[in-house]
């Protein structure tokens, strides 16, 4: 208002006009119009009346530029400029990933068939086994299969209905068996985002991506320095590749692994404390090691590959239920600690999404 009222001020008086005649106007017009409810008017005295008289009748309208104010001037330009630009790029990037994540998922085998039928057990059982030419999966809710699916964990996905938490599925899926070849060479991330076409097309899910404030944890070297041993195997895979060699039992609190990143290990432990974890370790390296604690949690669905055992690994001993918690055994016997914090994390935001048709 007060910017729009000094242009005003200094178009007039430069136009040639009585600073007098011209205050004495703006008075009148107030002295007349101050009560009218025509919102033409309204703006006459919107901002310091007084300051704004004796601005005009000492000819003050116009302030000459500094050289504080010619920079201020100058940045607030090349911001005006820049800042669409920089926010279209940062959009286009965003665009961009999601294109390649679509393009990914593209390329994957499709499930030709899926029979899904609520899960009448009742005991509480629920398992996956891939197949050679699919997957069958027992009681699992859809709120499961969002989490698989996406790759991330419960606190990433917002607005979940409570009948996809609670109700509880068996799902026989399989695809062409022109494409069941291709299943052999597929990573486990790539077996388990299968399921997002399967949860559009069977469940009518919709969703969207934002990025909002969370609780989360960052893992980071305890005092006192890493535990963890670089690992002799040749052959450990490589940062974001599948865990060839971690052998993990969910929900008995033990996780053996060998040559395997600090990121498999996050990933590993994020289910069981329920929050997104980043790591802030520095290493970089393929370890070997076993942590052991007592779970206080009944753990997700235990996942087995075609045959039988884990999803590219073997099967892990089961821990005494006896033991310290997580957060002090990770500490105690790896050297690494989690801490609470509050960040920027990306989650999924569910739209829409409807219960199955039998079939």
């Amino acid at each position: 208002m007060e910017e729009r009222e000094l242009a005003c001020d200094e178009a007039v008086l430069q136009s040639g006009n009585v600073a007098e005649v011209y205050a004495e106007g703006i008075l009148n017009v107030c002295k007349f119009y101050f009560e009218s409810p025509l919102t033409c008017v309204s703006g006459v005295s919107g901002s310091d009346l007084k300051k704004r008289i004796v601005r005009i009748m000492n000819e003050q309208v116009a302030q000459k530029l500094n050289l504080g104010r010619k920079l201020l001037l100058g940045v607030v330009g090349v911001a005006a400029v820049a800042l669409p630009i920089v926010l279209g790029l940062a959009h286009t990037d965003e665009l961009l990933a999601q294109s390649h994540a679509d393009d990914a998922l593209a390329s994957l085998p499709k499930f030709e068939v899926a029979t899904i039928k609520p899960n009448k057990a009742g005991d509480g059982r629920r398992g996956i086994r891939f197949t050679p030419d699919g997957v069958s999966m027992m009681g699992v809710s859809p709120d499961f299969l969002f989490r698989l699916a996406f790759g991330v964990e419960e606190d990433r996905i917002l607005d979940v209905p409570g009948w996809a938490k609670s109700d509880q599925y068996d799902v026989d899926a399989k695809v062409d068996a022109a494409d069941a070849p291709k299943l052999e060479n597929l990573t486990f991330s790539q077996r388990k985002a299968m399921f997002l076409p399967l949860l559009e097309e069977r469940f009518n899910l919709k969703y969207h991506y934002e990025t909002r404030e969370l609780p989360l944890y960052v893992l980071t070297i305890a005092k006192g320095g890493s535990k963890l041993k670089e690992s002799a195997i040749a052959d450990a895979p490589t940062k974001g590749g599948p865990p060839h060699r971690l052998m993990m039992m969910r929900g008995d609190g033990s996780i053996e692994a060998k040559a395997n990143t600090i990121e498999n290990l996050m990933q590993a432990l994020s289910p069981e404390v329920g929050r997104t974890i980043i790591y802030k370790t520095g290493l970089t390296g393929n370890y070997d090691y076993t942590l052991n604690w007592a779970s206080d949690q009944g753990g997700g669905p235990m996942l087995r590959g075609p045959g039988g055992g884990p999803p590219g690994g073997d099967s892990a001993g089961a821990s005494d239920a006896a033991g310290p918690s997580l957060f002090t055994a990770l500490q105690e016997q790896l050297g690494l600690k989690l801490e609470s914090q509050k960040g920027p994390v990306d989650v999924i935001v569910i739209d829409h999404i409807e219960q199955p048709s039998p079939n």
